[in-house]
């Protein structure tokens, strides 16, 4: 198999707005500073695996709009695939209205716009992609029984599967805890999804992985049940924007391209590279690049 990575997911412009503090409801507050960028969890993830010299295929729907035509751009601009980036005059580009405080901590507002247009037909097209990746990766910004069909035809080809339930659902389909090689959420998106029965959990060969900020992560496999945290080193966050994208997309990378590395050094590395997003401002704007991180990730 080729060593790609393809990841099935949103794009979508990302306006984001800088404040002293986050606003209470109902409450207008005055910001200091306004840009907007390029977002959407899996187009995020995909850029950063990118950036660390993944081969990358995106799968994805924008509008045939100026957002539309500018993210094709950029993606291109980052050696990303979009040869299956289709376009749209039946919706916009999707949108992420973000405001952020002082402390780099942030709410998130998204209108899914054409994602929710993605469908089967556009997965049959790119079946070659999906079946031939090293790591196939999924979330939920777009109509989840396609991001579920997804995760079916990479496991049917034994593709490794990461899934990262986001933006979380209380009534997720407990088929993704069998499709899913490794589960990543954060610690929110986790809350979420405990309260779901799911049957076979302790059947499935799996990895559940949950993301703590600044705290790093816990790591709970099949194998040893009792959870193990994987501290991320401290560095003074600007922007947690896209932070937890960051590291789905590095550890897509590590899983795809270092694969004899243990699960523990994975998720360590993934931290590392994550830290460095959160020291700038943005969301892919802030993403390292391989060439400036330290030699000793690769």
């Amino acid at each position: 198999k080729k060593y790609v990575k393809y990841v099935q997911c949103a794009c979508m412009t990302a306006a984001e707005s800088l404040t002293t503090r986050l606003p209470k409801a109902g409450e207008t507050i005055i910001g200091h500073k306004f840009f907007v960028g390029f977002g959407g969890k899996g187009a995020n993830q995909c850029v950063q695996s990118a950036r660390l010299g993944a081969k990358t295929s995106l799968i994805c729907k924008v509008g045939s709009d100026s957002f539309g035509n500018d993210y094709v751009d950029n993606l291109k601009k980052n050696g990303i695939s979009t040869a299956f980036v289709g376009q749209t005059t039946d919706a916009a580009t999707g949108t992420a209205s973000i405001i952020v405080n002082s402390e780099g901590q942030n709410v998130i507002v998204i209108v899914p716009g054409a994602n929710l247009l993605l469908n089967f037909e556009d997965l049959k097209r790119a079946s070659d992609v999906i079946c031939k990746a090293k790591v196939v990766v999924c979330q939920l910004e777009i109509t989840p029984a396609v991001s579920l069909e997804a995760l079916k035809m990479a496991r049917a080809s034994g593709v490794k599967t990461l899934f990262n339930p986001a933006p979380a659902l209380a009534d997720l389909d407990p088929q993704f805890y069998t499709y899913s090689d490794i589960f990543c959420c954060n610690e929110t998106e986790a809350e979420i999804l405990t309260g779901i029965p799911v049957g076979n959990l302790e059947d499935a060969e799996k990895l559940v992985i949950v993301t703590l900020g600044a705290e790093g992560c816990m790591m709970i496999s099949g194998d040893e049940p009792i959870p193990k945290h994987v501290p991320a080193g401290k560095v003074r966050a600007v922007d947690t924007t896209g932070a937890g994208d960051s590291f789905v997309g590095a550890l897509a990378f590590y899983l795809a391209y270092y694969p004899t590395l243990s699960m523990e050094e994975m998720i360590r590395k993934s931290n590392c590279v994550a830290s460095v997003s959160v020291q700038a401002l943005g969301t892919q704007s802030s993403y390292p690049y391989r060439k400036d991180l330290p030699q000793d990730l690769f």
